[in-house]
């Protein structure tokens, strides 16, 4: 119990009723239960440490932030970690904002804002046209089901994995029956 650095109220699947375990070192480990109380016992046993989804955890993270002695990186793992996203989950896997704009400079130009996305919209309305697609479909779907602009979370497990394996190719023979896939399909 020594070595535990902090905790996390989590889920498994839709009940709340895992924990992450933080450890010196930077591990971490996930350990789902049967029911919110048995994670509540366990919560009790732990040392007086800090806990991630706790209010003054963030509210400290972004004092820290704002003083410049947390990176841009930490914070935005702790804002993950408050929100219940961990690397051990893949259905809320940390997410991380796309603000880069200019893909085609060598060198990226921190004081030009065309250097940056709008963040005044969702990454789906930067482009016109599909912005566009996205409107007419949602005044398609009035009157026949709850309407909806965007049909999937950026954060799907599917796209997690996708990702994951483009990362480490090493563990895609365990996800195509011992054989590597096509490379033009993989690395496309």
């Amino acid at each position: 119990l020594g070595a535990v650095t902090a905790c996390a109220r989590r889920y498994k699947g839709l009940n709340d009723c895992a924990i992450e375990i933080f450890f010196i070192g930077g591990d971490s480990v996930l350990i789902a239960f049967d029911t919110r109380g048995d994670r509540e016992r366990l919560f009790r046993c732990l040392p007086d440490t800090v806990c991630h989804t706790d209010r003054g955890f963030v509210a400290e993270a972004g004092k820290k932030w704002g003083a410049k002695t947390m990176s841009n990186y930490s914070y935005l793992l702790a804002l993950n970690s408050a929100a219940g996203r961990s690397f051990h989950d893949l259905s809320r896997y940390p997410v991380y904002p796309w603000v880069v704009a200019d893909y085609s400079s060598t060198t990226l130009d921190l004081e030009n804002p065309n250097t940056f996305r709008d963040l005044s919209k969702p990454v789906g309305a930067l482009n016109k046209d599909r912005l566009d697609y996205y409107l007419e479909r949602l005044t398609g779907m009035q009157g026949t089901m709850e309407p909806f602009l965007y049909g999937t979370h950026y954060s799907a497990p599917g796209y997690v994995l996708y990702y994951l394996i483009r990362t480490m190719p090493e563990h895609m023979l365990c996800l195509q029956n011992g054989k590597f896939d096509a490379p033009d399909r993989m690395f496309h």
